[in-house]
């Protein structure tokens, strides 16, 4: 026998299955990089969307409160007054150059 060739007997067999179980453990673990990624990229999407929402009730808030507002007649008076605009018949006089 020459000196290159490998004898079973010289193999050791605790070092292969050392090593066929950490390559085993690497593919799990690149297996589970994706679902991990997706999980997290879900995770922040849901806290994103969740602060989206509480803005957006926030709005819906503050729009009915300013319909219900604009539902009482004086107050859409003093809006239209504010704008500029008058009542069929009245006269609108402009004053300018007062002092603020």
């Amino acid at each position: 026998m020459g000196t290159t060739a490998i004898s079973l007997r010289g193999i050791r067999w605790d070092r292969v299955a050392r090593l066929s179980l950490l390559v085993a453990l690497g593919l799990v673990l690149l297996l589970y990089v994706k679902p991990a990624t997706r999980y997290f990229e879900a995770w922040q999407l849901s806290r994103d969307t969740q602060a989206e929402v509480k803005d957006l009730r926030a709005d819906n808030a503050a729009l009915h409160a300013r319909s219900r507002e604009l539902k009482r007649t004086s107050r859409v008076e003093l809006e239209a007054r504010r704008l500029g605009m008058a009542r069929p018949g009245e006269r609108v006089y402009v004053v300018r150059g007062l002092p603020r």
